[in-house]
């Protein structure tokens, strides 16, 4: 697989040409600029290298020049590209035996096709040569199976001899010219890349005066475009409040009279809730007596239930008595039937009797204490339907309150956006009849 180097300053150029030659079935090195691609040429010996023209280190003639100044290199190909190609980087790059230019940015396949065009070159020129090698070869070897004298053999070695200082001195003036011809090709090169900055220089001015103009002209253009655009708006804007004026001068008329009417019926509305209003509050008066005759109802009440709890502890004292007594009784029974011959059972029984006189006499007060509590019992349930009746009227009461209330606060609401919006109406008559009086 071929080996292709890139050396370009710009990431994007290299990325592209990377891509492009990978698809075609290249191996591709990248280099960010001059320095590094010399670098990568000292070690390694691509088949092609493909170098921009201005780079900010060492340039891509200086590129080439190194190429062709190394004897492992210097038939490797070099495919210069430039964004600007015209006539003095042609000369340059024809100077520095560059094998092509090509413009960037590259156009469809034309990258693959130059780089396979010159790798087809490459391959057909080191076939003659391969050629030509293989003759002399053919040539040499009877020579080197035939029978040499010792003469010859004498003068062989004179010549070996006297060929060896000629070799050393071609070789040391091969060396001079070769660091004579890169010294020269990298001055001419930066003189190349100087010129060719100038020239990029001098159109780069001439293209900035031309925006500089065109681009007041387009400041006047937009101030002029503003302008027109702010007067139309304005008489946009006029002629909107105009036909809008004209709408309201026609409905005018109409609308005051509805706006009468309806004020009218708010203020016949407003004299009713406020007569509906006084009766209420009239209600409220009477609503408070009532709460007041219902809080002396529930104190009564809360006595009577008092007295009732008392009633119920003296009635459940006098069962605890009455027990007592049936017991008293047993006993007293028991002793009679013990003692029944004997005086002083005769004495016991005559005092329990009077005792069970005075119980007697005390079951009695507690029967009709009983029967007074019964009685107010009786009375308090007859008092709670007509306390649970007064509820319902002080609800229902307190309801209709809050009902007022609310249609009072609407009727205000309506009766305050009534005369907010006569006061709009009011303003705009102001505004037609000074309208009318400045024709």
């Amino acid at each position: 697989m071929p080996n292709v180097l890139v050396a370009d300053d710009s990431i994007a150029v290299r990325k592209v040409a990377e891509r492009l030659l990978i698809e075609a079935g290249f191996g591709v090195a990248l280099a960010a600029n001059g320095e590094e691609a010399l670098a990568y040429l000292a070690k390694e010996t691509p088949d092609l290298i493909v170098s921009d023209v201005i780079m900010p280190d060492k340039s891509g003639y200086e590129v080439c020049a190194f190429v062709r100044a190394q004897r492992a290199l210097a038939n490797t190909p070099v495919l210069l590209i430039s964004g600007i190609v015209n006539d003095e980087v042609m000369k340059q790059a024809e100077f520095c035996h560059a094998d092509g230019v090509l413009k960037k940015p590259f156009q469809g396949t034309s990258l693959k096709d130059r780089v396979l065009e010159l790798l087809a070159k490459r391959q057909s020129a080191a076939a003659p040569a391969a050629k030509s090698i293989g003759k002399v070869t053919e040539s040499i070897e009877p020579i080197q199976t035939a029978r040499v004298s010792d003469e010859q053999l004498e003068t062989y070695r004179q010549g070996v001899a006297r060929l060896k200082p000629l070799e050393e001195e071609l070789r040391v003036e091969r060396d001079r010219a070769t660091q004579s011809a890169q010294r020269v090709t990298q001055l001419e090169g930066q003189l190349g890349s100087v010129k060719e900055l100038e020239s990029m220089l001098a159109r780069e001015r001439e293209e900035t005066a031309q925006l500089k103009i065109k681009l007041a002209d387009a400041d006047s253009a937009t101030a002029l475009v503003q302008e027109l655009e702010f007067l139309l708006k304005s008489e946009r804007e006029r002629t909107a409040e105009a036909e809008k004026l004209a709408s309201v001068v026609e409905s005018l008329g109409w609308r005051v009279q509805e706006l009468e009417a309806a004020l009218q019926k708010e203020r016949e509305g407003f004299a009713q809730q406020a007569q509906r209003l006084a009766e209420l509050q009239k209600n409220a008066s009477r609503v408070h007596e009532l709460e007041v005759t219902l809080h002396a109802e529930r104190e009564a009440a809360t006595q009577l239930v008092q007295q009732m709890t008392a009633m119920e502890q003296s009635v459940t004292r006098f069962q605890e008595l009455a027990r007592q007594l049936a017991q008293e009784q047993e006993r007293t029974s028991d002793l009679t039937r013990r003692v029944a011959g004997s005086e002083q059972v005769a004495a016991r029984v005559s005092t329990l009797e009077q005792t069970l006189a005075a119980e007697q006499e005390k079951n009695k007060g507690l029967s009709a204490r009983l029967s007074e509590a019964e009685l107010a019992s009786q009375k308090a349930q007859e008092f709670e339907p007509l306390l649970q009746t007064e509820r319902e009227r002080n609800s229902l009461l307190a309801r209709r309150v809050s009902e007022t209330e609310q249609a009072s606060e609407q009727a205000n609401k309506r009766f305050e956006d009534m005369a907010t919006k006569l006061g709009e109406i009011a303003g705009l008559a102001a505004q037609l009849g000074s309208g009318k009086r400045r024709p």
